[in-house]
């Protein structure tokens, strides 16, 4: 099964590496699953990746992205752009 990914999303994948983290794309898993784990300072971050350059309307979690993360126990984020890829990172501790 091959999902869509968004328009950002290698941008955003290439300045976390660029970064040091490690990451490995989920996008293709579906059902809800976020598009991005992250591994940075001893951390799994979730990451579902959004095109802040799209209407808000073109920018909401799907039904199965809500149900993921309302599911979800641990970290996960929504990033729309490089300045939130950038900021995620940096509140790494």
């Amino acid at each position: 099964m091959y999902k869509r990914i968004d328009a950002n999303h290698n941008e955003l994948v290439k300045i976390a590496r660029d970064m040091g983290a490690s990451v490995q794309s989920l996008a293709a898993v579906g059902k809800g699953c976020p598009d991005l784990l992250i591994g940075y300072k001893g951390r799994n971050l979730l990451v579902e990746i959004k095109d802040g350059r799209k209407s808000p309307s073109h920018r909401y979690l799907t039904i199965s992205e809500s149900a993921w993360h309302e599911g979800w126990a641990g970290e996960a984020y929504v990033i729309l752009s490089t300045d939130q890829m950038i900021q995620l990172l940096q509140s790494v501790k």
